[in-house]
């Protein structure tokens, strides 16, 4: 098995069939169905089947899968390893959309200015699916939420906490405090679709307290989900760090969880695969979340003036930009 076969084997399956693998390889698709009936050959077992207009993996070729992953991972590892450990390459990255508005705009800006040889990809996605991806090795690292059961499990990934979020409840302005689900005084939940770590704590936070909305509203961005809360809709639950970008911040109540809305975001990655061009993300990120907490820190002092903006510094840099959550 040659490397190249099996980067077209996993574009098939990736892109559901050889049309889009072709435009996404680059290649004619006879020459994508030559070297896939090529690599059967070599096998000597199919890997696809014909469902009407569609291929499906076979049996073997599910096998097959995770290998091809490893190999070409291992492959990209070997190359970066053989450039004397500076960062160059593609390298592919998740994150939460909070963590993409509020955090990313500024140490990823300078990540390119030390490191312009990097050709860096972001995606965004719920906890739940960006672990999935790190796994499958479709990215290379992600930022995601703490998640309820603790940081992912060791013998498959490493990690490194970078920042620490402190969760609230947003409610129509004018909602009165509210201390336990029974003070919320609307029974929809907006949020974010199932694997969204910060929709997990929320559901529990009301499991605790033997409660749940009554419905769940669930949207893709925290630009409808604040609209949807401003207009009474419901309410619901966002890193305190997200609100400074909101254009209608002003019109929604904030409502801390006190020690259980604190979540640290990590940086996951799978072991065994830090690239030196990862290896220097993570050292930017660590240095900008040790930053960011000492500005918590030196915001939440008692001397510090109590009507002072003490938003991260990057959401008020990425709203003075321009910056929008994507």
């Amino acid at each position: 098995m040659d490397l190249a076969a099996l980067a077209i084997f996993r574009a098939v399956v990736r892109e559901n069939g050889v049309t889009r693998a072709a435009a996404k390889l680059n290649r004619v698709q006879s020459n994508v169905t030559t070297r896939i009936k090529q690599l059967e050959a070599q096998l000597g077992i199919d890997l696809f089947v014909r469902d009407g207009r569609r291929l499906v993996l076979t049996p073997a070729g599910e096998t097959l899968l995770p290998y091809a992953e490893r190999l070409l991972a291992l492959a990209d590892e070997a190359r970066h390893a053989l450039k004397a450990g500076h960062p160059s390459g593609r390298l592919r990255l998740g994150t939460m959309e909070s963590v993409a508005a509020t955090r990313l705009p500024t140490v990823l800006a300078r990540y390119h200015q030390h490191w312009p040889d990097v050709t860096l990809e972001l995606e965004t996605g719920t906890t739940g699916r960006l672990l999935d991806r790190v796994r499958e090795f479709e990215v290379d690292a992600a930022l995601i939420g703490t998640p309820l059961d603790g940081p992912p499990a060791a013998p498959l990934f490493d990690y490194a906490p970078i920042y620490r979020e402190e969760l609230v409840i947003l409610t129509p302005r004018g909602h009165g405090p509210i201390q336990r689900p029974a003070d919320v005084a609307l029974s929809t939940l907006v949020t974010f679709e199932r694997g969204c770590t910060y929709r997990s704590y929320i559901e529990k936070w009301y499991l605790q307290h033997d409660a749940r909305p009554l419905r769940v509203l669930e949207l893709g961005s925290y630009h409808a989900i604040v609209a949807c809360v401003a207009a009474g809709a419901g309410v619901a639950v966002a890193p305190r760090s997200v609100l400074a970008l909101q254009r209608n911040f002003d019109e929604v109540g904030v409502h801390p969880l006190g020690d259980f809305g604190i979540v640290d975001t990590l940086l996951v990655w799978r072991r065994g695969h830090l690239s030196p061009a990862l290896d220097a993300l993570r050292g930017a990120l660590l240095e900008h979340g040790r930053a960011d907490a000492r500005h918590a820190t030196h915001a939440a002092e008692p001397t510090a003036d109590p009507t002072a903006d003490t938003a991260p510094r990057d959401a008020k840099d990425a709203k003075d930009a321009g910056l929008q959550t994507v």
